[in-house]
């Protein structure tokens, strides 16, 4: 991930009754750190307290400086939700998300209160905001509209200048790009991704991953035509020319996304673990 946006620990308030703050995480995968929003400032609602960072939930709780009643998730990736338990313990806000998948990268602390569900609404006297099930990156990802604004926030949904990981089996690259389409018809002012600046024009910014994801899956498609028959491991050099090796890694994961996508459309088949044209 291209390290950009706010610096990390740094708290800006965004427009009146939406703050931010960022974790102080950052790495290649996470940019300058993972954004914990603050909406309210008589009841505060706390979006993706990030990782278990004692400092992080300290500098959240200093910052909303009133009762913090709710705390939202977007997903349980280990840089979003671990902070969730304590700061509910903490601060008796009621956890709010959907429940956690299976897998090695998932946080299996995280057991919110209320399981949400796409289409509802938290409605407070100050703000109201809604629910989408945007699945792909993972199973249980939900993005959040505040209302008042039409800002829809997207944890790792989307993201600018910057494609996410999608690692199967959770992640879903076909729901992935199905979420992306519906966010787009979601006619929002901006987006508050969970890494880096506001998005001033969601529909330039979903286009270009839209775009990217289906370059990337030409690419796959030429690739096991050029050189049927590997594993993905083998394909990784032919498709991701472009990556750092040190990521090849992640790479072979989201290839398998995109492998598993053209196998569902009929245009991959594998026979044991090796790949060939559907």
């Amino acid at each position: 991930m291209t390290a950009f946006g706010p610096a990390m620990g740094r708290f800006t308030e965004l427009r009146p009754g939406i703050r931010r703050l960022v974790a102080p995480n950052p790495s290649i995968m996470t940019g300058p750190g993972t954004n914990t929003y603050l909406f309210g400032s008589e009841e505060i609602a706390v979006l993706d307290p990030g990782p278990m960072i004692d400092s992080h939930i300290e500098a959240i709780i200093e910052l909303a400086d009133a009762p913090i009643g709710w705390i939202l998730v977007t997903h349980t990736h280990p840089d979003h939700s671990p902070a969730a338990n304590v700061l509910a313990q903490i601060t008796g806000g009621e956890l709010i998300g959907r429940p956690t998948p299976e897998g090695p990268h998932q946080d299996a602390t995280f057991s919110p209160q209320f399981l949400v569900s796409d289409g509802e609404r938290l409605e407070t006297d100050e703000f109201v905001i809604e629910a989408f099930h945007t699945p792909g990156h993972a199973s249980n990802h939900v993005c959040y509209l505040h209302e008042e604004s039409n800002w829809l926030f997207t944890g790792d949904h989307v993201i600018d200048g910057s494609t996410v990981v999608i690692d199967p089996p959770d992640g879903n690259m076909k729901q992935y790009i199905e979420s992306l389409r519906r966010v787009r018809g979601l006619d929002c002012d901006a987006l508050g991704p969970g890494h880096g600046e506001i998005i001033r024009d969601p529909e330039r910014v979903i286009d270009w991953i839209i775009g990217h994801r289906l370059q990337r899956e030409s690419k796959v498609a030429a690739a096991l035509t050029a050189n049927p028959n590997l594993t993905t491991r083998e394909l990784v050099p032919h498709v991701y020319k472009d990556v750092d090796k040190k990521l090849y890694g992640w790479a072979e994961r989201s290839l398998l996304a995109h492998l598993l996508k053209l196998e569902e459309d009929g245009a991959a088949a594998r026979t044991d673990d090796r790949w060939s044209p559907g």
